[in-house]
């Protein structure tokens, strides 16, 4: 009888899966992410080095204009989206839900309007990607970047339907967390494309 009730338990209580990392799944899996991201963004900036380094292409093609004016003021909404979506994981961590949807939404807008003025850079910027290869990389580049927003976009919905339904708390927050680790990562990687593509 012992014996059979010690074998009910085992049935019903496993052994917890032995992990080789300390990280917890859910963040080793985003920064694993990021790292295969960076990767392909890499690809296209060895393409771009080689068009202005190693084959001493001018920058950007003549005939060629890349709008930096109106380029820095969409480079500001898209950090100060930084500091919004830091607001919501440090109000979240001290149990302020006020914080993180006031954090959350301004993310969010700052996001969709980060996308909504390079749409229209892209609507006026007077070339197209197959003009030259400069035009290629240029949409290339700002493109993936742009397309990682709306990746961004899209967890960050998900996180703020999930915060206006009460699912997080100062000690259960890693549903925001990982998704603000991912929204930081797209900040830096466009300050990477910024300088290189519009300043360099």
């Amino acid at each position: 009888m012992e014996a059979a009730s010690a074998a009910h338990a085992h049935v019903e209580h496993p052994p917890e899966a032995n992990r080789s990392s300390r990280v917890e799944p859910q963040l080793l899996g985003m920064l694993l992410f990021i790292i295969s991201e960076v990767m392909i963004f890499g690809a296209f900036f060895t393409a771009y080095f080689f068009i202005r380094v190693v084959q001493g292409d001018p920058w950007p093609a003549p005939g060629m204009e890349i709008p930096t004016g109106p380029v820095a003021i969409n480079t500001a909404v898209l950090l100060s989206s930084s500091l919004t979506m830091h607001w919501a994981q440090t109000s979240i961590k001290n149990g302020n839900r006020f914080g993180l949807r006031a954090g959350i939404l301004s993310t969010l807008f700052l996001g969709i309007c980060f996308l909504t003025l390079q749409v229209n850079e892209y609507v006026h910027v007077g070339f197209a990607p197959h003009d030259s290869a400069q035009g290629s990389i240029f949409y290339g580049l700002t493109g993936l970047h742009g397309a990682h927003v709306c990746i961004g976009l899209i967890l960050l919905s998900m996180v703020t339907i999930r915060a206006f339904r009460g699912h997080f708390s100062a000690e259960s927050h890693r549903g925001v967390e990982v998704p603000g680790i991912y929204w930081h990562f797209v900040d830096v990687m466009w300050i990477i494309v910024y300088t290189t593509i519009y300043i360099l």
